[in-house]
């Protein structure tokens, strides 16, 4: 049991990883395929990204213990399953509980997931996801059978040729379930109305926030990650890998020039561009509305962030006001909207929220 949820967790925590590295270029493509990210969908993603790793680790992991090594056996006889179910059900009498018929619903089961988001997500039909669960369920089982490609001396883990039938028939009934989605939800080709314009929602512009600041986080730890291996290769102390200055420096300086330098040029963070909106010209001229989105953007938090205490307490009061802001405004316009007298608009056609349609023509 114990392995079983050290497994889960791992991949849970591998899953999570991936998602938070993908996750701008994810909302990005969202809003240009189908148009907008729904919560159903970004969810189906991210379960698929855990799903991928909890298959290599509930059929890897654990790895053996070099100390207590055994040869696992190998069964090449294909079918070699059914005579074993009907043996152990005969002397239990347990048809759904018995620990061999488990076995091979557990096979099946654990492949039924790849089918089903190959066919949601992926738009593939049930040969494909035939292929695809017997190419994997190969590699797995020979992964195996080999020590893990040489590491080990011999199997480590029984290969069973069985397994690649009970998982390909897996993938096979997860393609089949997937039927249960609508149409319309499956598959990744563009949305018949992926450029129709939508309204600036706060939920749009908060989620337009979020990729800024993880941007700008993965961004920033990227760069303190290489300064720092370079420090280190040159012959620092390895024990300040997580508290040198000069890589934290240089990690928010890249962060926050990229960002500067994308809002100089466009008029728009990575966030506004992600998610497909971009302010009017408002009362200010380009010289200094771009300066100011900037400067209320998450670029300019993360270089106050890194200044002495006075100036991160100045960040942490920007952000606040910029939050509440972007809860009052239907829009989500933001600090920025309200000094420049800006509004955000749907960069495909320049549509505004219906809420702000409706007070503009009441005045």
């Amino acid at each position: 049991m114990d392995n079983i949820v050290r497994s889960g967790l791992l991949a849970v925590l591998a899953g999570a990883v991936v998602a938070v590295l993908a996750f701008v270029p994810f909302v990005a493509v969202s809003y240009r395929r189908r148009g907008r990210l729904t919560l159903g969908r970004a969810l189906l993603w991210a379960a698929a990204a855990v799903y991928f790793w909890a298959i290599w680790t509930y059929t890897l992991i654990p790895l053996p213990d070099s100390e207590v090594y055994r040869c696992a056996g190998v069964n090449l006889h294909p079918f070699a399953f059914v005579d074993e179910v009907r043996s152990a059900v005969a002397v239990s009498g347990r048809y759904l509980t018995d620990p061999v018929v488990l076995q091979v619903a557990l096979n099946v089961l654990l492949f039924a997931p790849l089918g089903f988001f190959l066919r949601v997500l992926g738009g593939r039909g049930i040969l494909i996801a035939g292929l695809v669960g017997f190419a994997t369920s190969g590699i797995i089982e020979t992964t195996q059978l080999t020590g893990v490609w040489g590491i080990f001396p011999c199997a480590y883990r029984v290969f069973d040729v069985d397994d690649l039938f009970a998982n390909t028939g897996g993938a096979l009934l997860g393609s089949i379930l997937a039927f249960v989605v609508p149409a319309q939800h499956r598959g990744v080709d563009r949305a018949p109305d992926a450029e129709t314009p939508r309204p600036v929602t706060r939920r749009r512009r908060l989620l337009g926030l979020v990729c800024d600041v993880v941007g700008v986080w993965l961004v920033g730890v990227a760069v303190a990650v290489v300064v720092q291996a370079v420090l280190v290769l040159r012959g620092g102390d390895a024990s300040s890998f997580s508290t040198d200055d000069v890589a934290s420096l240089s990690g928010t300086v890249a962060a926050a020039g990229l960002w500067l330098g994308m809002v100089l040029a466009t008029g728009r963070s990575i966030g506004d561009l992600a998610t497909r909106v971009r302010f009017t010209n408002g009362v200010l001229p380009a010289w200094v509305a771009r300066p100011l989105r900037f400067a209320t953007g998450a670029g300019a938090y993360a270089i106050l962030e890194a200044l002495p205490t006075p100036w991160s307490l100045l960040a942490l009061v920007l952000a606040l006001v910029t939050a509440a802001l972007l809860i009052v405004w239907p829009d989500g316009r933001g600090l920025t909207g309200w000094i420049g007298r800006r509004r955000l608009v749907d960069d495909r056609a320049g549509v505004v929220s219906p809420t702000v349609d409706r007070r503009a023509r009441a005045r």
